[in-house]
């Protein structure tokens, strides 16, 4: 499958392919896409979108104050504890004002500021926060099914 997010990833958008190739999609092309065309490469791409606060159609998104993990967690019924443990680490890197529901929460908004550094491609900042994230991800999670380490392909489409 594919799926598609909005370009300038950050913390939630590199979680949620995380999630995505660990539990639900092992081989998901990601695709990133400027905002005011994500619809439109989703459609034209069969991809599935997600994080895309800014269109309520989209069903992977920011639910009130839940981040689009949790809703990924929600929709794909994903019902291990640990993940939902890690759902609100996620929700406390990614959604302001709820840095309060996990203290690691603010370490991996942290580590993602870190990568998300001026002129750096959405391709360098994921291949760089991987890393990072799949070991503190690691932490929280362990499934029979993950492998120790996680590959990522993501390109963007610019037209």
């Amino acid at each position: 499958m594919r799926w598609v997010t909005r370009t300038d990833i950050k913390v939630g958008r590199v979680a949620c392919p995380w999630l995505i190739r660990r539990f639900i999609d092992a081989h998901g092309e990601f695709l990133c896409a400027p905002e005011d065309r994500l619809l439109e490469i989703a459609s034209r791409e069969g991809a599935i979108p997600f994080d895309a606060a800014r269109f309520p159609e989209v069903q992977l998104n920011h639910r009130g104050e839940r981040c689009a993990f949790e809703a990924i967690v929600e929709d794909y019924k994903l019902n291990d504890p640990a993940l939902r443990r890690l759902a609100f680490m996620v929700r406390g890197a990614d959604v302001k004002g709820q840095e309060h529901i996990a203290a690691e929460g603010l370490g991996l908004r942290a580590i993602a500021r870190g990568f998300a550094l001026p002129g750096i491609s959405d391709e360098e900042r994921l291949r760089r926060n991987t890393h990072s994230t799949t070991r503190c991800m690691n932490t929280s999670v362990r499934s029979p099914t993950s492998s120790s380490k996680t590959n990522f392909w993501i390109f963007k489409l610019e037209h």
